[in-house]
C-alpha cells in the first residue's frame, strides 16, 4: 500500500471518531440549552412576578388599612392602580407557567384574587359614602382574611414553581455529567484508535526517515559509503533507492575531483618549483647582472610562482586532510612564540595594506603539544584573512587566552565582517564569504582541518560592517 493511502485511512479513522464525538456533543448540548433556556426565560421570570404580586398585595393591605381609618378617597385610588397592576401580572403568568400543578395553583390564585379584589371594592364603596354597615375593624378583618387567602394560593404557585426550577436544574446536572463522562470516553476511545492506527505509519516513516537523515549527514561529511535499506515499494523505498543512487553519483564524482586535485596539483608543483627557484637565481644575479627593467620582470616571475606553488600547496593539504593522512610531528610548543613567529611573516603584508597588527595575552601558560608549522599555518592563515578584509587604517589583533585545560588564540578584526548568512558555510571548502575579494576559499577550511587533527576547534563570530573575530581553541599539553 502506497504512503499516502495509508496516511488517509489513518486519518479517516480520526475524523469518523471525532465526529462522532462531535454529533454527541452537540446533541448534549442542544438539550442543555434547551433547558437553560426554559429556566431563565419562562421559570425564573414566572417566580419575580409571583413575589412582585406578592409584593403587591402587602402594598394594597396597607392602603387599605389607611383607607379604613383615614377614609381619604387618594387610597382608594391607589390602591385601584395597585389591583390593576397585580391582575396584569397574574394575567402574564399564565403564559409562563406550563405544569398542571402551576396553572391549578394560578387559577386559584386569580379566583382568590377577584374575590378579594370586588369585596374590597364594595367595603371602599360604603367606607366613601359614608352608609352604615359592619365596623371599620370588621371590613377590615375580612379584607385581611381573603388577602390572606390570595396570599397563600400565590405561595403555592410559587412553591410549584421553585420545584420546577429544582427539577430542570437537576436535569441540567444530570445532563452536565452524561455529556462529560461520554465525552472523555469517547475522545479516550478516538485517541488509542489514531494511536493504533497511525503507529505503524509513524514507526514506518519515522524509521526511514531516520536512515535517510544520518545517510544524508554522512554524505555532507564526506564519508557515507553503505546504501541504505530499502524494505519497502512505498514514496519511502522510492525515495531511498533515489538517494542510493544520488549518494554513489555523488561518491564517484568526489573521488574523481580529488584525484583530479591531487594529480593536478601534485604535477604541477615540481615545475612551478623549478621555475620559482630560476627566478630566484636570475634575482640573486648568479646567471648575471640584471638591467632593471629585467629584474622587474623577473621579480614579477618570482612573485607569481610564489602565489601558484601557495595555492598547489593548499590544494594538497585540503586533499589530504579530507582523505585523513596529513602528517603531524607533534611536540611541545610555545604558543606565544609561535604567534609571534606567525606575525613577523605577515607584517609584511599589514604594512603594506596599512593595517596595524597588536598582540594580546591574557595568562601566562600557553605550551601545547602540536606541529609547529602546520599551527603557524593556522595562525598566518587567519591573519591573512583578516588583513585581507580590514580596511587601511583598521587594526588586527591576536589574542592568547590562558583558558585552563585549553589555550585560545583569538585573531579579531575591525574589517567589513561577514554576512550572517555566510556565517555558518565559512569554513566549507571552496567558500567564499566575499568572493570579490580575492582568495581561493581553502584558507579556513585548512584552518578547521588542522584545528581538528590537532583535537581542538574553531568557531566564528561576526557582525557585518564592524568586524570578525576567529577563536581557536587547542588543548593543554598535560604531559609537558
Amino acid at each position: 500500500m502506497r504512503l499516502a493511502s495509508k496516511i488517509f485511512l489513518g486519518f479517516s479513522l480520526v475524523i469518523v471518531i471525532l465526529a462522532t464525538v462531535g454529533v454527541l456533543g452537540l446533541r448534549a448540548v442542544g438539550r442543555l440549552v434547551s433547558v437553560n433556556r426554559e429556566i431563565s426565560s419562562e421559570a425564573l421570570p414566572a417566580l419575580r412576578l409571583t413575589s412582585g404580586v406578592r409584593d403587591t398585595l402587602l402594598t394594597m393591605a396597607r392602603l387599605e388599612a389607611r383607607l379604613h381609618v383615614l377614609r381619604d378617597p387618594r387610597y382608594a385610588t391607589l390602591w385601584r392602580e395597585s389591583a390593576a397592576h397585580a391582575r396584569a401580572d397574574l394575567a402574564q403568568l399564565a403564559d409562563l407557567l406550563h405544569t398542571a400543578s402551576e396553572s391549578a395553583r394560578l387559577a386559584g390564585a386569580r379566583a382568590a384574587f377577584e374575590s378579594y379584589h370586588a369585596a374590597a371594592l364594595a367595603e371602599h364603596t360604603r367606607l366613601l359614602a359614608g352608609q352604615g354597615g359592619l365596623t371599620p375593624a370588621a371590613d377590615e378583618s375580612r379584607a385581611r382574611h381573603l388577602g390572606e387567602q390570595v396570599e397563600t394560593e400565590l405561595e403555592a404557585l410559587h412553591q410549584a414553581t421553585y420545584a420546577r426550577v429544582l427539577r430542570a436544574q437537576a436535569e441540567v446536572a444530570r445532563l452536565e455529567r452524561r455529556t462529560w463522562n461520554g465525552v472523555i470516553v469517547a475522545l479516550a476511545t478516538a485517541v488509542v484508535l489514531a494511536l493504533l492506527a497511525t503507529a505503524v505509519i509513524a514507526l514506518r516513516i519515522t524509521r526511514s526517515l531516520r536512515r535517510l537523515s544520518a545517510a544524508t549527514a554522512a554524505v555532507a561529511a564526506g564519508s557515507f559509503r553503505e546504501p541504505i535499506r530499502v524494505g519497502g515499494r512505498d514514496e519511502v523505498g522510492v525515495l531511498a533507492r533515489s538517494f542510493n543512487a544520488m549518494a554513489d553519483r555523488l561518491r564517484q564524482h568526489d573521488e574523481l575531483k580529488e584525484e583530479f586535485f591531487a594529480t593536478l596539483s601534485h604535477e604541477l608543483r615540481s615545475p612551478i618549483t623549478s621555475v620559482r627557484e630560476a627566478a630566484h637565481l636570475l634575482a640573486d644575479g648568479i646567471p648575471g647582472p640584471l638591467t632593471s627593467k629585467q629584474a622587474r620582470l623577473v621579480d614579477i616571475v618570482r612573485r607569481s610562482t610564489d602565489r601558484l606553488l601557495r595555492l598547489v600547496n593548499q590544494i594538497l593539504d585540503a586533499s589530504r586532510l579530507r582523505a585523513g593522512v596529513l602528517p603531524l610531528e607533534r611536540v611541545p610548543l610555545d604558543l606565544d612564540w609561535l604567534v609571534d613567529r606567525a606575525m613577523e611573516e605577515m607584517r609584511p603584508q599589514a604594512d603594506e595594506a596599512r593595517v596595524t597588527l597588536a598582540r594580546e595575552r591574557v595568562g601566562t601558560r600557553f605550551t601545547v603539544l602540536g606541529d609547529e608549522d602546520r599551527l603557524v599555518q593556522v595562525v598566518v592563515n587567519l591573519l591573512a584573512n583578516a588583513v585581507r578584509f580590514t580596511p587601511v587604517g583598521g587594526r588586527v589583533t591576536v589574542r592568547l587566552v590562558d583558558a585552563g585545560p585549553e589555550c585560545e588564540i583569538q585573531v579579531e578584526d575591525t574589517g567589513v565582517g561577514i554576512p550572517s548568512a555566510e556565517l555558518p558555510y565559512i569554513f566549507e571548502t571552496y567558500r567564499q564569504a566575499h568572493p570579490g575579494k580575492g582568495g581561493t576559499g581553502l584558507g579556513l577550511a585548512i584552518v578547521r582541518g588542522l584545528v581538528l587533527a590537532h583535537g581542538g576547534r574553531v568557531t566564528a563570530e561576526s557582525q557585518e560592517g564592524k568586524g570578525s573575530r576567529f577563536t581557536v581553541l587547542l588543548p593543554r599539553d598535560r604531559a609537558a
